[in-house]
């Protein structure tokens, strides 16, 4: 069952925990999930929306320009689990069945194709209205210092997806 939310109801809960890591789930060819810490809610264009940012070598990257969809999920309670963690985190989908190695239960989704997770229930399924390349020259010195420089490879920069809320709700068990 699915309970329907306002998205800014939960503004304050999804906030606070995106920088402790939520999930970016993507479904092209295979379903995969990814930890992310940055992102914006908010509202343009009149829409509501959830922003998100993929480093241009993710598989994450390749799903979300092929489908033009994703959906995140967010723990109520709680931290994501480590191993989860770990998994979403640091193995590529190119290489892992996430699902199965993380053991997520995937639920279906209301709009789009690709599926919530039912431990992680608040669920925003989004649709991509924009992208956009990070301009590495245009940000300040110490945050490129500091997330772009050090890398094994620096141009490894972010992509920007805007995509628009088109469902949001809590999954309350299947």
């Amino acid at each position: 069952m699915k309970e329907s939310i306002d998205v800014f109801d939960y503004a304050g809960k999804i906030t606070k925990t995106l920088p402790e890591g939520i999930l970016l789930n993507t479904r092209g060819e295979k379903f995969n999930s990814m930890v992310i810490g940055w992102g914006h809610l908010g509202v343009i264009w009149g829409l509501p929306t959830f922003t998100v940012y993929v480093r241009q070598s993710r598989y994450t990257l390749e799903q979300l320009d092929k489908t033009g969809e994703f959906t995140v999920s967010v723990p109520l309670e709680g931290r994501l689990d480590r191993e989860v963690f770990r998994i979403c985190g640091s193995e590529s989908g190119r290489d892992v069945d996430k699902e199965k190695a993380a053991r997520l239960t995937l639920v279906s989704p209301e709009v789009i194709r690709t599926p919530g997770i039912l431990e992680y229930p608040l669920t925003l399924e989004c649709r991509v209205l924009y992208r956009q390349d990070q301009e590495i020259a245009e940000m300040p010195e110490q945050i490129r210092e500091r997330y772009y420089t050090r890398l094994p490879d620096p141009d490894d920069f972010h992509t920007a997806y805007i995509g628009q809320i088109i469902s949001a709700y809590i999954i309350r068990g299947e």
